[in-house]
């Protein structure tokens, strides 16, 4: 309807073949339609204001049920940041300006800096992989060696933050409650980051001040808190595991390769059909970060089109869950492994 499919090429890569070769392969779905991301915009950003609208009309019934359509708007809020992200990535329109400013305006609802954000997260992109270069929309990982050189009380701490619910309830609600409302990483590099952080913050004061205004307090304790938490959990999960998983890939400096890490140190997250669509195809992240400037709603042909892509790092609903106990990369092994795993390795090999 919006885009024509692009047609599989005649020639293709061999399994053993150089991550960098995809790159020509995948430059044939970068183009973004105008009309198809107007479209995947409108049927996402009205809903969720439909929905917004009908969990404050619901207060007056019930205070359940509009927490429960809160959290079912958490859904919609995951896929604007999804788009949100797609802006910062310069794939969503073809006009940089326009997806900048269509950015900034989604960051008061998703409550993240666009300007902040698009620049930590090319570093993420730009580093993924790399042992020597970790810190920045990361979450933090310790190789076995590092884990094991740690004090008892450093031990302590990193099991305290790999814990499921620090992880996937605490760290969401500090990072985009609290971490975003300054540019952490970025306060001395310039106003610009001042400017984006306090430009949203801005604005989200003047949108929940206007809540406040007309509603009171409550719909901003059942309705704003309950969905921008939802959203801020799914959202951390999802990028738990495009990353986090046993066979991913890590190496320093000297043996890294950009390519290499982007497609085998990337999840193709494989989710049914509605929540690949709330999700905005983003668990197809090894082609995300083989190349970035492809719309999200053009992933599924690339793989429609390679099924070497389409196999490759498969990962189920089952599968991710058992990644949560997954916390230490064990450069001999080359795998994600749990505390106990290697504790009885160390236990063995003594």
């Amino acid at each position: 309807m919006f885009q024509d499919r692009v047609a599989p090429e005649a020639l293709t890569l061999s399994a053993d073949a150089p991550a960098k070769q995809w790159i020509r392969h995948l430059a044939k779905y970068r183009d973004p339609n105008i009309g198809r991301s107007g479209f995947e915009l409108a049927v996402t950003l009205l809903p969720f204001i439909g929905i917004w609208a009908a969990a404050w009309a619901m207060l007056s019934v019930s205070y359940w049920l509009a927490v429960a359509l809160a959290l079912v708007n958490g859904l919609f809020l995951v896929r604007l940041f999804c788009i949100q992200h797609d802006c910062g990535h310069g794939s969503f329109f073809s006009n940089s300006t326009l997806g900048d400013w269509v950015g900034r305006a989604l960051g008061i609802l998703t409550i993240t800096p666009y300007d902040v954000w698009r620049r930590s997260h090319a570093i993420h992109h730009g580093a993924a992989g790399n042992l020597d270069a970790r810190g920045f929309g990361d979450i933090d990982t310790l190789t076995v060696a590092e884990y094991e050189a740690r004090s008892a009380w450093g031990r302590f701490k990193y099991r305290l933050y790999r814990n499921p619910v620090t992880l996937f309830i605490v760290g969401p609600a500090y990072v985009f409650f609290f971490e975003q409302r300054l540019p952490i990483g970025y306060m001395t590099q310039g106003a610009k980051y001042w400017i984006s952080a306090m430009g949203t913050n801005i604005g989200i004061a003047v949108a929940l001040g206007l809540i406040v205004w007309f509603g009171g307090i409550m719909p901003l304790l059942l309705v704003f808190i309950p969905s921008t938490l939802m959203a801020a959990v799914l959202g951390v999960w999802l990028f738990y595991v495009q990353h986090q998983f046993e066979e991913t890939h890590w190496d320093h400096q000297e043996d890294w390769q950009v390519h290499e890490a982007a497609l085998h140190g990337s999840s193709h997250y494989v989710l049914p059909p509605v929540l690949a669509w709330f999700s905005a195809n983003i668990g197809i992240h090894h082609v995300h970060h083989l190349y970035s400037r492809i719309p999200f709603y053009r992933l599924p042909e690339v793989l429609r089109d390679h099924q070497q892509l389409a196999e490759a790092n498969r990962m189920s609903i089952r599968e991710s869950i058992k990644t949560v106990g997954l916390q230490l990369w064990d450069e001999k092994s080359r795998r994600l492994m749990s505390f106990r795993d290697v504790h009885k390795k160390f236990t063995s090999e003594t």
